[in-house]
């Protein structure tokens, strides 16, 4: 956090109010990584507080999930104005503390949630309708093992496209089963 402070490499950082980190248990063997602060989680200072957070909340209470449980952070630690996509610039200024964000919490499942995290952490081009609720390994010089990932649904998106929440009640089967396998349902 001390570093990301004293950062100036990021545009975004003279316009929003406050960085906004991570939440969550910061021992949790699950992460999730969001695309970047909305107006709320501004104001808050912590992700996925929003309307959208409070979905996501909801849909992991589902598989037995709490913030006690799970630790989330975004891509960009500043909030874009007007809640737009953060441009590929302010996205390759912020990675290289996103990956040593991961390396340091070292979780045993990584879940982008979202298209921006997943091409961001995962590299994929297919876009999120394809990868999402597919498991691929997270890899950096820093961690000992690949993490298996799995990215998933904004729920921004699944709030404008509500059609798309079976498929996203498909992905948390696919992570309720993943955490049994690794022996922490």
């Amino acid at each position: 956090v001390e570093a990301l402070a004293a950062f100036d490499g990021c545009a975004l950082k003279k316009t929003a109010t406050n960085l906004v980190f991570a939440d969550g248990n910061p021992q949790a063997r699950i992460m999730f990584v969001g695309e970047a602060p909305g107006a709320d989680e501004d104001r808050a200072g912590k992700p996925f507080v929003g309307v959208s957070g409070q979905l996501l909340d909801r849909m992991l209470a589902w598989i037995g999930l709490d913030r006690a449980r799970f630790y989330i952070t975004n891509i960009v630690f500043w909030r874009p104005p007007g809640n737009r996509t953060p441009t590929s610039d302010e996205v390759a200024a912020c990675l290289p503390f996103v990956v040593r964000h991961i390396e340091l919490v070292a979780p045993a499942i990584l879940i982008p949630v979202g298209g921006p995290a997943s091409e961001a952490l995962l590299h994929r081009g297919e876009g999120i309708s394809k990868s999402h609720g597919r498991w691929y390994d997270y890899q950096t010089p820093g961690l000992a093992a690949p993490i298996p990932a799995m990215p998933i649904f904004h729920p921004a998106f699944l709030l404008r496209a509500p059609a798309q929440k079976r498929a996203a009640w498909r992905d948390l089967l696919s992570l309720e089963q993943k955490m049994g396998e690794l022996g922490f349902s």
